[in-house]
């Protein structure tokens, strides 16, 4: 592919070209969780693909950054709820430095949502009940585990996958030990609604530490 094809490719797309909702920053919520789920439910009945995909950003233990699309499990009073392997990259990575951020970004409406806060686990019951409220997919693949780690050939992870497929179907009920479910509670969070003319709201809420929240608006 030539640099100019790229260029062109690049130039000629269109952002946001579909009819966009309005956001009345007024009317929101003093907490953002109701906001959240609000922007979520919509997203999904506008025909949002795959609305509870995020992208989890997390630092190492020299605070370099990391980021990688993770699967929203949940949003409650605990916070947003996501699991992987305890000894996977990001779960090493969370152990080092238990704070991170979250992003959603739902074209379809064009709407973000950012979030940064404290990292908490939950214990071997809540990543048990997490892990087998899922499909038989989801099982074997964490089955599978060794998360992050190098591997020899595309050969060797299909017969692992096969035989976690086979335990899986067999054992539906089989546990993972490193299997880990993590929740973010939110110190931060901001709603992004896009504009046309580029007039964009962006409302920001901020919890202090008696956990009460205040919101302020913050140019686009």
């Amino acid at each position: 592919m030539t640099d100019s094809a790229f260029e062109d490719t690049l130039h000629s797309l269109r952002v946001w070209d579909t009819d966009l909702p309005g956001f009345d920053p007024d009317t929101a919520p003093d907490d953002p969780l109701p906001l959240f789920r609000d922007w979520f439910v919509d997203a999904a009945r506008a025909g949002q693909p795959e609305p509870h995909a995020m992208q989890l950003a997390t630092v190492d233990a020299a605070g370099h950054p990391d980021v990688r699309t993770v699967m929203l499990h949940g949003a409650d009073a605990r916070g947003w709820r996501f699991a992987t392997h305890s000894t996977s990259t990001k779960g090493r990575q969370l152990a080092a430095v238990p704070y991170a951020a979250l992003h959603f970004y739902w074209p379809a409406r064009a709407r973000q949502v950012r979030l940064r806060g404290h990292i908490t686990m939950g214990g071997a019951a809540e990543a048990y009940d997490d892990l087998h409220a899922r499909s038989t997919g989801a099982l074997a693949a964490a089955l599978v585990g060794r998360q992050s780690e190098p591997l020899p050939s595309l050969g060797v992870l299909r017969e692992a996958s096969d035989d976690a497929w086979s335990r899986a179907e067999s054992d539906p009920t089989a546990g993972v030990a490193t299997w880990t479910v993590y929740h973010l509670a939110a110190r931060e969070a901001e709603f992004f609604q896009g504009d046309a003319r580029r007039r964009h709201v962006r409302l920001r809420y901020l919890r202090a530490d008696d956990d009460a929240w205040t919101r302020m608006l913050l140019w686009p």
